[in-house]
């Protein structure tokens, strides 16, 4: 009888907890009608020209099918129907950012060189990943992979721009998931070739954003031995060294600061051109998202200041699909303002094109939505990457023996200069 009595009460207990559960999950569903209600009209009376490129029948039509499935897709599968949706408004500031989203990662980052998805930063747990090619995961191929990811990929303004997101969006463990790629939510098999063309086979645990903030990776760092970093400089992001062995000055600039920070580097900048009559510069900005494109042009201000600068030959600026928005605007700007040669890798957005970004916040699912406010014309091709007048790509053996080959070729050229 007791053993019946407890058969009962585990059976009553179990039916009230799932029953409990399945409240909580309707008391928390997302009301995404309103959200997406939201969503079109923020986007209609924010965006400086929403449809600049998909009519506003073709973006209304898709719109109305994520509208109308709200209720057969999971929450994902929405956010990611909007990201296919917002990709059609093609410009790479009007995007739909997951920085509100718990997301989960798996621990590695990857970027493509050579044509081969190699891992540039993994968990130190799994170091000997590290500069492996990324053949699978779960068994499929990772051009199927990729293509895959590159539809929804956020933040994309050209052909350069999109193999770079894809590569960061390609280890968020749910999107693979509800892409069908991966078997399991926050767990996958992930195939790699190494220097032998032997495939190894790893189960990797995707991690939330707090374990991999405090995770412990190793990464490929790379440059030459010329330039060295200062010991404390006024920015992590921003600073500048001499050149060993030339009168030459490399600028690191990666992000920017406030208008008045900028005035102050600018000033010692010039200060230490003169007194060290350097002839040449170097302005780094392969690294640079992009910021407030105004605050580039003080830069330029300050070094237009210098007269010991060759100024017929001696401005170079360096540029990767990394470079982006107010980054690739300024470097358009230093271009005609300081007759520099532009060095490296198409940019990863457009000079002339929708820029200067703004968001808003869906209420419900707390979605962020990005969208661009002005539009910059600064170069007589629209929607075209800046192209380098010297084109020079990191080769793959360099990057592996931690050599900066854009800045080895460089400083050689600069090096051999009358």
């Amino acid at each position: 009888m007791n053993t019946f009595i407890k058969v009962i009460s585990i059976y009553f207990i179990a039916l009230l907890l799932s029953i409990n559960g399945l409240f909580a999950q309707t008391s928390n569903k997302i009301n995404w009608k309103e959200d997406l209600k939201i969503y079109k009209a923020s986007l209609e009376q924010k965006h400086i020209d929403l449809y600049h490129s998909v009519t506003k029948e073709e973006f209304v039509y898709e719109w109305n099918k994520i509208y109308n499935n709200v209720d057969s897709l999971n929450d994902f599968e929405i956010i990611l129907e909007l990201m296919r949706l917002t990709r059609r408004v093609n410009d790479g500031h009007t995007a739909v950012s997951l920085r509100n989203m718990a997301t989960h990662r798996f621990p590695f980052e990857i970027e493509y060189i050579d044509k081969e998805w190699r891992v540039v930063k993994v968990i130190k747990e799994h170091k000997s990943l590290l500069k492996l090619s990324l053949m699978a995961i779960d068994d499929v191929p990772i051009e199927e992979v990729s293509m895959k990811v590159s539809q929804v990929t956020q933040f994309v303004e050209n052909e350069y721009s999109e193999t770079l997101r894809t590569s960061s969006y390609l280890t968020i463990s749910e999107l693979l998931y509800n892409l069908d790629i991966t078997k399991n939510r926050n767990t996958a098999q992930f195939t790699f070739l190494n220097e032998n063309s032997k495939e190894i086979k790893v189960t990797l645990k995707a991690l939330d954003k707090t374990a991999i903030d405090k995770g412990n990776f190793t990464e490929l760092n790379i440059g030459i031995p010329e330039i060295i970093k200062p010991d404390k400089p006024m920015f992590d992001y921003l600073w500048y060294t001499s050149i060993k062995n030339i009168k030459a000055i490399y600028i690191n600039f990666e992000s920017y600061p406030s208008f008045e920070d900028m005035q102050v580097f600018g000033e010692q900048l010039v200060s230490y051109i003169q007194e060290n009559l350097m002839k040449q510069v170097i302005i780094d900005m392969r690294n640079n998202g992009g910021g407030d494109l105004y605050v580039g042009t003080v830069l330029a201000y300050a070094l237009n200041l210098a007269d010991s600068i060759d100024w017929k030959n001696g401005v170079f600026v360096l540029t990767s699909n990394k470079t982006f928005s107010a980054a690739t605007s300024n470097a358009a700007l230093f271009k005609q303002l300081l007759n520099a040669k532009i060095v490296g890798q198409p940019t990863g957005s457009n000079p002339t094109g929708y820029q200067d970004m703004d968001s808003f916040k869906l209420p419900n699912s707390k979605l962020v939505i990005t969208y661009s406010k002005r539009l910059f014309r600064l170069s007589e091709q629209e929607n075209t990457a800046l192209q380098p007048d010297v084109i020079i790509n990191q080769k793959q053996n360099e990057l592996f023996n931690s050599v900066d080959t854009v800045l080895k070729v460089l400083n050689n050229k600069m090096t051999e200069a009358p």
